[in-house]
């Protein structure tokens, strides 16, 4: 067991950031992914090594209460996607890891479409750089305000 500036190194983490080092990871995304690991250790209460399906389910039913926006939960997501696949070998839990839906956005704004709202459009026209932007700014609020009124219906 090595040791790092906060205490001992399990050899679980060693391997984890042998594992993300030999595949290229930045210095940065390794920092985050042991990051998130510790985190759900910790909601566990005991070594992530022994968590189950339903603990994973538990951890982001837990991460959805608590009210973590979509980039942390994704961003804890990939890192226990890549604990259990690549250093424990358990595709069978990283399957059970469930990436949230971030709102869609167009140009500083969120399209919001549907019955009683309106898309920006004309925020998102003021703001293109040039006219294939533009046709393609009107191509996707007129694909979604179609395809709002097909769900509607």
């Amino acid at each position: 067991m090595t040791t790092s500036p906060s205490g001992p190194i399990s050899p679980l983490r060693q391997r984890m950031q042998h594992d993300m080092m030999m595949r290229g990871l930045s210095p940065r995304t390794q920092h985050q992914y042991v990051r998130n690991v510790q985190r759900f250790a910790a909601f566990l209460g005991r070594p992530p090594d022994t968590a189950t399906a339903e603990d994973l389910r538990n951890f982001q039913i837990h991460q959805h209460e608590c009210g973590a926006n979509a980039g942390t939960i994704n961003s804890t997501v990939s890192a226990l996607r890549f604990f259990y696949t690549v250093t424990l070998r358990r595709r069978d839990l990283a399957c059970s890891l469930v990436a949230t839906r971030r709102p869609h956005t167009v140009r500083g704004g969120v399209l919001a479409v549907g019955r009683g709202k309106t898309a920006d459009v004309a925020s998102g026209l003021s703001k293109a750089a040039n006219e294939r932007s533009v046709s393609a700014y009107v191509c996707l609020v007129l694909t979604a305000v179609s395809a709002s009124a097909t769900f509607a219906s």
